[in-house]
């Protein structure tokens, strides 16, 4: 179960390194400072600087425009055409027995 509490020191603390990364980054920290800050070695700081770094890239590419496109569910896509072809046997089936109906009149009201 996700505590309010516990996704917003995560968050905070995602905050925090995406900070230090960007500062070591643009030259105003060094690595080995940042890893100690993070109370990490410095190649884990490198390790985690690769994957942000190639998660930027990642959400930064070009994509589709426009809404992206429905997940087609088949087991949705067989019931409807199912539920299509049920219809159209039920109004064959109707109109079957209105002919019926209209057939077994007395001759009198057939005109």
């Amino acid at each position: 179960m996700n505590d309010p509490k516990s996704t917003a020191r995560r968050q905070a603390l995602a905050r925090r390194r995406a900070q230090l990364i960007m500062q070591v980054q643009n030259g105003l920290l060094s690595a080995q400072e940042a890893a100690r800050q993070l109370r990490i070695s410095r190649k884990t700081y490198y390790k985690w600087e690769r994957r942000a770094l190639a998660a930027m890239v990642e959400a930064l590419g070009n994509r589709e425009h426009g809404r992206p496109p429905l997940l087609i569910d088949p087991e949705k896509e067989a019931l409807q055409r199912q539920s299509q072809e049920l219809q159209a046997q039920l109004q064959v089936l109707e109109q079957t027995a209105r002919i019926r109906q209209w057939l077994e009149q007395p001759d009198k009201k057939k005109e």
